[in-house]
């Protein structure tokens, strides 16, 4: 296993399962991949604001890898009240790897939102991540209050969990799944080799159609502009967020 220098900023931070996703994100990293340092713009890395009289922080993590472009963790918090994971795993373009997502917003009495998805980037997931996701994604069967996928959401994937979380026992079962998702595509992307030269292109068309449409989240780019402004705004989502290979 290899050790990551720095733990995750979870100071930044209060609710238990936000802390607890961080947390496995990092140990399932360590255990499958070799990571290398991602550096973002200095003034990225970590940030404060306002909104509406509530402090705003946002603390951002990132990897590379030789299969992954950029692995990235946001951990960000409002006022006390509302904290924020949000989580990309980004393959290079020369391999044809869905990529993961996965974030939960959460406040001291409900767990709004948690998903997790594998998105293809080449039309459809492939029958080795649908067959080795399936007991995973069975088991949302234990949720009460599955959600909706936004308008937006063209870009998910057949094996998409998206819920609220109502309870500790539902707070385990998405960490659960959350576990069974990470180590499977962890460990494609350890074997995986690159993609004939042929579909390199598509398989980047794909990374952009992923980023448009998640840049169409106006719920994320409202709080930045609150925050921070429009032109900020546009920056991070296209710098940090959903950024494109070269």
């Amino acid at each position: 296993m290899q050790k990551i220098s720095e733990e995750p900023a979870l100071e930044t931070v209060s609710h238990p399962m936000v802390q607890r996703l961080a947390q496995l994100l990092f140990k399932t990293w360590e255990t499958h991949l070799t990571l290398e340092p991602y550096h973002l713009p200095e003034d990225l890395g970590y940030v404060e604001g306002q909104m509406e009289g509530d402090r705003l922080t946002i603390s951002n993590r990132c990897f590379q890898t030789k299969a992954f472009r950029k692995i990235h963790l946001e951990l960000a918090t409002v006022g006390g009240t509302l904290d924020i994971l949000h989580c990309v795993m980004f393959p290079r373009p020369e391999y044809d790897l869905p990529i993961l997502g996965t974030d939960i917003v959460a406040n001291p009495q409900l767990v709004s939102a948690a998903i997790i998805d594998l998105s293809p980037v080449l039309g459809a997931l492939g029958e080795d991540y649908l067959d080795g996701l399936s007991d995973g994604y069975e088991k949302r069967a234990g949720f009460s209050q599955l959600r909706e996928l936004p308008t937006w959401g063209t870009i998910f994937s057949p094996r998409c969990l998206f819920t609220r979380v109502g309870s500790p026992e539902e707070a385990d079962l998405f960490l659960e799944i959350c576990t069974d998702y990470l180590n499977f595509h962890c460990h494609q992307g350890s074997i995986a080799k690159p993609a004939p030269a042929d579909l390199q292109p598509e398989i980047l068309a794909g990374h952009r159609n992923y980023c448009q449409q998640q840049q169409q989240n106006d719920k994320t780019r409202r709080i930045l502009v609150r925050a921070f402004g429009e032109a900020w705004a546009e920056r991070y989502m296209n710098t940090v967020l959903f950024d494109l290979p070269a």
